[in-house]
């Protein structure tokens, strides 16, 4: 988690960054886990949010999100923009 400043709302907030249970592990409530123990710290923190992303096609991962509360955001684009692509 990377705290970081919100400032439409103008707080401190989370980002939730690589979240990864091995496939081995996996099935077993880890990711779960590991998500609330994530929201606790936020709490105690006193951040205003936390903010993730996901694969579209990662099914399983937003079924998690969304039974702990989480909501997907149907608005916004997510853009990234890299250095080194404008060497090649």
């Amino acid at each position: 988690m990377y705290p970081t400043y919100c400032s439409l709302v103008a707080k401190p907030i989370y980002t939730l960054y690589d979240i990864f249970v091995h496939l081995d592990a996996r099935e077993r409530g880890i990711g779960r886990q590991l998500l609330v123990a994530a929201q606790n710290r936020s709490v105690a923190d006193g951040m205003a949010r936390m903010d993730l992303t996901t694969a579209k096609n990662n099914v399983t991962a937003q079924s998690l999100y969304s039974s702990l509360g989480w909501v997907r955001d149907d608005v916004f684009y997510t853009y990234s923009w890299h250095p080194q692509a404008r060497e090649s």
